[in-house]
């Protein structure tokens, strides 16, 4: 499916208080770990709350392009059928090289082809990124990768369960080590597994396909994997925790009153409990189920509130651990807190070095090296006009930023926004923000 956003900016005229309530939409990296998810079932699979974005648009276009049937029967409902015979001489090479989920059909075909190619993939440009946490759990149960220029080259002579610890805690890599291991017979057993949002997600999908998985919420998966599935299934994919993060630093930037709801509060409780310490006032609803059965939210409501600075470093960690997709809407937020606050994205080489794109806004930040900021509060912020980093959440948060910069500013280029938010201008619209894509 072809289907790109036109819009190249944003006009945003800041300064203006958010009023009202938003909802929280289903996830970015749920959707797009679930549609090749859907391809270990050789029955149809319907797939309720995917989100109409770009990453979502060009996952069906890589899928599309191998011979899978995927039709949208509403506004974020798909139903996908695998072909008998997977035609990977006419993948995609364009769309896999943008997308770093690509890699996900590593893990499905490699337990249903012997040997076959697949192009580099892509994805946000934030340092040198590698795929030893796949390779490394293939190799553990038969499946080979090499590397080759423009390509990789997948083989298996003889898939067999394992058990085995990951080369590093990456949600990518477990969701691969599980597409992998659903497929063969006997136990395998995976340690040092992130149980972040998208990877309870897959295993909530697979249990439902039959799969069982014993440990879901830890950090060691026990995987009873079966060869062939064929069954007509629905599954709920569940709230995003980021953009519930995204909208938490939009009120708390713009010093407005804003309900947020359906926010899975098991992936915020850290970063809220780190904005209280800066002295962030909210309220919250008791718990309640996402469609999903399994995925626990919460309504919140954001007050007005003055910030102090942290005498810790703010920095991401596996789950439990703040969410490294969440790290950035601190910066933002340090903007307008008293004090310096250290900012540490160790993850990542270059995305630090954009968190400065701030100081054209008026910000105080110093890069203290490729990792780490100081941000110097409050300051206040004035508008001007940002071409976006090719990143998604730090061009999110300099949207943010100019949304609490009085006058006019224009973003340019926002296709990295649309890539992981759907209808992101009308729904800030909808809750008072002076905003138009131009």
């Amino acid at each position: 499916m072809k289907k790109r956003n036109g819009t190249d900016n944003f006009e945003i005229e800041g300064g203006h208080k958010l009023h009202g309530s938003i909802s929280t939409n289903t996830s970015k990296n749920g959707a797009i770990a679930l549609l090749p998810a859907a391809l270990l079932n050789s029955g149809v699979t319907t797939l309720h709350g995917i989100p109409r974005i770009e990453e979502v648009f060009r996952m069906i276009e890589l899928l599309s392009s191998i011979g899978v049937s995927i039709k949208w029967t509403n506004k974020s409902t798909v139903k996908i059928k695998p072909p008998k015979i997977y035609k990977l001489e006419k993948i995609n090479s364009e769309v896999a090289k943008k997308i770093r989920v690509s890699l996900y059909l590593m893990g499905i075909l490699g337990g249903k082809i012997r040997n076959f190619r697949l192009p580099h993939s892509g994805g946000c440009n934030m340092g040198k990124r590698t795929i030893s946490a796949h390779r490394y759990a293939f190799l553990n149960m038969g499946l080979k990768v090499k590397t080759l220029e423009n390509e990789y080259l997948v083989s298996n002579n003889k898939l067999h369960p394992a058990d085995f610890t990951l080369y590093e805690a990456s949600d990518m890599g477990a969701i691969n080590a599980l597409f992998l291991a659903s497929q063969i017979p006997g136990k395998t057993t995976i340690s040092f597994v992130p149980p972040n949002y998208q990877v309870q997600e897959v295993c909530f999908f697979l249990q439902k396909l039959g799969v069982e998985i014993e440990g879901v919420g830890s950090s060691t998966l026990t995987v009873k994997g079966i060869p062939k599935i064929s069954r007509k299934i629905e599954y709920y994919n569940s709230e995003d925790p980021i953009e519930s993060m995204m909208f938490i630093s939009a009120a708390i930037v713009t010093n407005s009153k804003l309900e947020i709801t359906r926010a899975p509060i098991e992936f915020l409780r850290l970063e809220l409990l780190k904005l209280r310490a800066m002295g962030l006032k909210y309220k919250k609803t008791k718990n309640y189920f996402s469609k999903n059965g399994h995925t626990k939210l919460v309504d919140l409501i954001i007050l007005p509130s003055k910030l102090r600075a942290l005498k810790d470093k703010i920095h991401a960690l596996p789950y439990p651990g703040i969410n490294s997709d969440n790290l950035p809407f601190f910066v933002p937020i340090a903007t307008q807190a008293k004090g310096i606050t250290m900012i540490h994205d160790w993850m990542w080489e270059n995305r630090a070095i954009y968190f400065t794109e701030l100081n054209r806004l008026g910000a105080s930040i110093t890069l203290a090296d490729p990792h780490r900021v100081f941000i110097q509060g409050p300051t206040p912020l004035k508008g001007t006009e940002i071409i976006c980093p090719p990143a998604l959440r730090p061009s999110v948060i300099i949207m943010l930023a100019m949304l609490a910069a009085p006058g006019k500013s224009l973003l340019r280029n926002v296709y990295m926004i649309n890539r992981g938010y759907e209808d992101i201008v009308k729904r800030f619209r909808s809750i008072g923000a002076k905003i138009r894509s131009t």
